[in-house]
């Protein structure tokens, strides 16, 4: 069977440096799966101290391991700027291809916008009580330093990324080293938290595990712009994968040894819980590093996400400036700064509860991706790999079915008010494509004719000289 759509790489993604190399594309998986392990305070007493370290083990192997599997073997056979919107593209089409695009991105800005504000929260630990206009102030900082950093390129954030991927790192060796003597305290008791039901609350604490161990195909929209992306983007999943099991892993099960009370656990509350286990200067250690961590957050999002209304304004499914190309830098300079933009108006809103919304959009869109995967497998069996799932059709059948089983699952116990968020949501993708696409087909058959007349492809932002500068 023809795969669908052309999907040979767009011209203009074409002319992208290819700078991202394995260690700074482990800092950004690193980041947008993960961030190290602030923030998960929260489930300790919501699900339980041995439920909580159970959920930490068994779901990145029941949940990422497929998921990562998927996308190692697509970047391999398919290592395109784009990633898995190129894959749904090859697989089912430019329709479905926006669809999941377009909920990535929606999914995104309630993320985006809740990272400035995680930062200013952190910072106050030093500058307690910042008048409204000073945090305000702080937030559009943050987010346009770091957008600045994007603005310079690929090897500029990669490595920025690995500076503060270590350091938000830091507290999980650090409480490894000093509090491993605690570990013979450690309890998992309560197993389950008490007063609720067992299966509800391994129902809410698996798709909130889901969560904290999602992104893994986040970065393969960069694939474009990384060095030998055939074999660097799985060796990065490879390489990442402990590292965000650890980050989770180390920090619960080192705090509760030394703070077996699960009232004590709340958001934010792992500072407190380090002061338990080296004192006042390992609490400040973990602010100090939670305030890193919302930096390189923003930071490989911005980059990750940016890319997405870059690759689908290519197929005139966006603005078409989205496509322009920094002539220096080549760098997609006005998606970056849209997106940022974007960010800046929602870090001023109360946009915080809509989080929910960015694990639906995010679950509905991972069904598509694995789909993709295996219609690619069954359709395109000659297709060249590098490397593939191995095991044959059974294995690659397994890996789609159990994730996305657990997508449905997290889909299905979402809430009924979240559930229509989500569909309402959810439905912004067809409308909007409807839109884009009537648009976009006048503007492609305009710049045909332009294009015919002139004799050449209209260069968006892209200097002639540069074209194929950064190629490995």
């Amino acid at each position: 069977m023809a795969a669908h759509g052309n999907v040979s790489a767009p011209p203009i993604a074409s002319h992208l440096k290819r700078e991202l190399s394995l260690l700074p594309l482990i800092a950004v998986i690193f980041f947008n799966v993960s961030g190290g392990p602030y923030g998960i305070e929260d489930a300790v007493p919501s699900f339980g101290a041995g439920l909580t370290l159970l959920l930490l083990l068994v779901t990145p192997l029941i949940w990422s391991l497929p998921v990562a599997a998927a996308m190692a073997e697509l970047s391999s056979a398919l290592p395109e700027e784009g990633g898995y919107v190129v894959w749904v593209k090859r697989a089912f089409g430019p329709r479905w291809a926006f669809q999941v695009g377009w909920w990535s991105l929606v999914g995104s800005f309630a993320d985006m916008a809740l990272y400035p504000v995680l930062f200013v929260n952190y910072l106050s630990y030093w500058f307690p009580n910042p008048a409204p206009m000073a945090r305000w102030s702080v937030a559009l900082a943050f987010i346009w330093v770091l957008t600045l950093l994007n603005l310079r390129g690929v090897r500029l954030v990669g490595w920025s990324a690995v500076l503060l991927g270590t350091l938000a790192f830091s507290p999980v060796v650090g409480m490894a080293v000093i509090g491993m003597g605690g570990l013979g305290k450690l309890t998992a008791l309560p197993f389950a938290a008490e007063g609720k039901g067992f299966w509800d609350v391994l129902g809410v604490g698996l798709a909130v595990m889901m969560w904290n161990y999602s992104g893994w195909g986040n970065a393969t929209t960069c694939l474009g712009e990384t060095r030998k992306p055939e074999s660097t983007y799985r060796l990065a999943l490879l390489r990442s994968f402990p590292l965000v099991v650890l980050a989770y892993l180390v920090p619960v099960a080192i705090g509760l040894g030394a703070e077996p009370n699960l009232a004590s656990w709340k958001s934010g509350s792992l500072a407190e819980v380090g002061a338990r286990v080296g004192g006042p200067w390992l609490s400040g250690w973990i602010t100090f590093a939670a305030l890193l961590s919302a930096a390189g957050l923003f930071l490989s999002n911005l980059l990750t996400n940016s890319r997405l209304p870059f690759i689908l304004s290519q197929d005139h499914l966006l603005p078409r400036a989205l496509a322009m190309l920094h002539p220096r830098y080549a760098t997609p300079w006005v998606a970056i700064l849209a997106s940022s933009a974007v960010y800046s108006l929602l870090a001023l809103l109360p946009f915080t509860n809509l989080v929910v919304l960015d694990v639906w959009l995010y679950s509905l869109a991972l069904l598509v991706q694995m789909a993709a995967f295996l219609a690619i497998r069954l359709r395109e069996p000659a297709l060249p790999r590098p490397w593939r799932v191995p095991g044959g059709l059974p294995i690659a059948l397994l890996v789609v079915a159990v994730p996305s089983l657990l997508a449905l699952l997290a889909i299905a116990t979402s809430g009924l008010a979240t559930m229509l968020a989500g569909l309402v949501a959810a439905l912004t993708g067809p409308l909007a494509y409807a839109v884009f696409a009537r648009l976009g087909r006048g503007k492609s058959l305009t710049m045909a004719q332009d294009k015919s007349q002139v004799g050449g492809e209209k260069d968006w932002g892209f200097e002639r000289s540069n074209r194929g500068k950064g190629e490995p």
